[in-house]
């Protein structure tokens, strides 16, 4: 299942958060060699302070978490104004209230089951991804990559604006993509990865909250 938790629901996922950032240290860090701020076993920078939501794939359970991804407002602090600023032109304007960054996207290949490839499993993080945005009223997600993620974003359906890639950054050049989000965009992603329904169930609002609304006064 897929969840998105916002800074109000951090205590009831604590568990999850934390599998979250021992995935992140064990696949950036460990995995792709990045300069990232690790603290024993987890990764977490100043970014993860700062409230951020979270797009968590667990088990029905909410036990085991099989990939995650943060998402930030640009009307806020970003990782793609504070760092990556060099990966885009001085043309382009990317704080907006509909535009949001997408940042430590990372899939846990050991935990996912044998029937689903690695590359699969990430594209299905992507669909949950935008049906999420769509969802939020979110119209365009930005992100930095490594130039051989495209293969993969095409492998789900994305559809991508390059809007520029810079060198110094690490042993491969940063891009900088922004992701259309739409229903369109969500139904071709559909169709492109074989998926009939949504991945994500917004969680409904209690029905004893509504009642209790009902009975305040006027």
């Amino acid at each position: 299942m897929y969840i998105l938790v916002q800074g109000h629901e951090y205590h009831k996922h604590r568990d999850l958060l934390d599998q979250s950032f021992r995935l992140r240290k064990k696949v950036f860090a460990d995995k792709l060699g990045w300069e990232v701020a690790v603290s024993g076993p987890r990764e977490r920078d100043r970014y993860d302070d700062l409230h951020p939501a979270y797009l968590l794939w667990c088990d029905e359970e909410k036990k085991r978490l099989f990939g995650c991804v943060r998402l930030m407002p640009t009307t806020g602090p970003t990782l793609l104004y504070d760092v990556f600023r060099g990966t885009f032109p001085d043309a382009c304007d990317l704080v907006a209230p509909g535009i949001w960054e997408g940042t430590r996207m990372c899939i846990d290949e050991d935990a996912i089951t044998p029937e689903i490839r690695p590359d699969r499993a990430f594209c299905l993080l992507l669909l949950a991804l935008c049906e999420v945005a769509l969802d939020s009223g979110i119209h365009t997600m930005i992100s930095n990559y490594e130039p051989y993620m495209k293969r993969v974003y095409r492998q789900a359906g994305a559809e991508l604006d390059e809007l520029g890639r810079s060198d110094g950054y690490g042993r491969l050049p940063v891009c900088c993509g922004a992701f259309e989000v739409s229903n369109r965009v969500l139904a071709a992603m559909r169709q492109k990865l074989n998926v009939a329904g949504g991945l994500y169930r917004r969680p409904a609002f209690p029905t004893r909250a509504i009642s209790d609304f009902a009975r305040i006064p006027a």
